[in-house]
């Protein structure tokens, strides 16, 4: 039964790699058509719906209670709300690639939080791997020559925050997950995601008094596959997964899969965006994987459910 969890958890880490490592070439193409907040807003209807209709079908029966709301509430701002609002902002600064590579980040993040409020203890050589995945991400900074006040420097730091976001959601999920069903609190998850970005955007369209204006990016061919990519796969489906996969493994070990959607959007960006990925880059990637994947490597062995 271990090895099948485990067999399952695994699969449904990779999976939810492959999908968030092409999500950020499907904003970016978005980005050419619509403001951040409202391909958030649209992303997360397009979610709503495609989790309702089962539950209106009665194919799935939720259990939800109002204090579950409340309870599931603080991970939810970190995961959905947080973790996409800064990723989709900090696209509009730099390229997908770069996004890319600093969310690999995310695994030194949610090793120190899951020391901290998980006492997930780390022995030395994780410790040292951790530093070398630092050192990769500050050597790409230096070799960029980033200017404080440039508009890439704020870019790097909305998707650093994104990548935070990630790392509170992951460590917040190894509790709430052995409380609520799967399919509770990935629906709860969704609700508040669509409710939240959609008062916004619809905020700002009608103060700006252009409201119609609200749904005309779906005309363009281009937003809409990619904001059914965004909504369905990126947004629900990833939640399904990395709920799945943090009830079965430790926040750390479902971290270092955030390194495989890395390579995954450098690709997607170099081939179909063409963006110039320089020599710095990929030798800063190559630190900051290698540090994760070391974390992960000399860290104690954990059973899964």
């Amino acid at each position: 039964m271990k090895n099948s969890n485990s067999t399952k958890a695994y699969l449904a880490a990779i999976l939810y790699a492959l999908i968030i490592g092409l999500s950020f070439l499907f904003t970016k193409i978005a980005l050419t058509v619509t403001n951040p907040m409202n391909i958030l807003a649209h992303r997360f209807t397009i979610s709503f719906i495609a989790a309702s209709i089962p539950v209106l079908l009665g194919w799935i029966k939720l259990n939800i209670r109002g204090k579950d709301i409340l309870s599931i509430l603080p991970l939810a701002l970190f995961y959905p709300a947080l973790f996409f609002a800064f990723q989709a902002f900090g696209l509009v600064y730099i390229s997908s690639s770069e996004a890319g590579i600093i969310q690999a980040t995310v695994p030194v993040f949610t090793m120190i939080l899951a020391a901290v409020f998980l006492k997930e203890s780390m022995s030395f050589l994780q410790m040292i791997s951790l530093m070398l995945s630092v050192c990769g991400v500050i050597y790409i900074f230096l070799m960029k020559g980033i200017d404080l006040k440039s508009a890439s420097f704020t870019g790097i730091i909305l998707i650093i925050l994104s990548a935070l976001s990630s790392a509170c959601y992951s460590v917040i999920t190894r509790k709430v997950s052995k409380k609520y069903r799967l399919m509770d609190l990935t629906y709860i998850m969704i609700v508040i995601g669509f409710l939240s970005f959609n008062t916004i955007s619809l905020a700002d369209y009608i103060i700006k008094g252009t409201l119609v204006n609200y749904f005309k990016p779906f005309t363009e061919p281009l937003f809409l596959i990619s904001i059914l990519y965004l909504g369905i796969l990126s947004s629900l489906i990833t939640s399904l997964l990395t709920n799945y996969a943090l009830s079965k493994m430790d926040a750390t070990k479902m971290s270092v899969f955030s390194n495989l959607s890395t390579l995954i959007t450098m690709l997607a960006g170099v081939i179909f965006l063409h963006e110039e990925l320089k020599t710095y880059h990929i030798f800063g990637a190559i630190m900051i994987i290698i540090g994760v994947i070391g974390t992960n490597f000399f860290g104690k062995k954990n059973n899964y459910q």
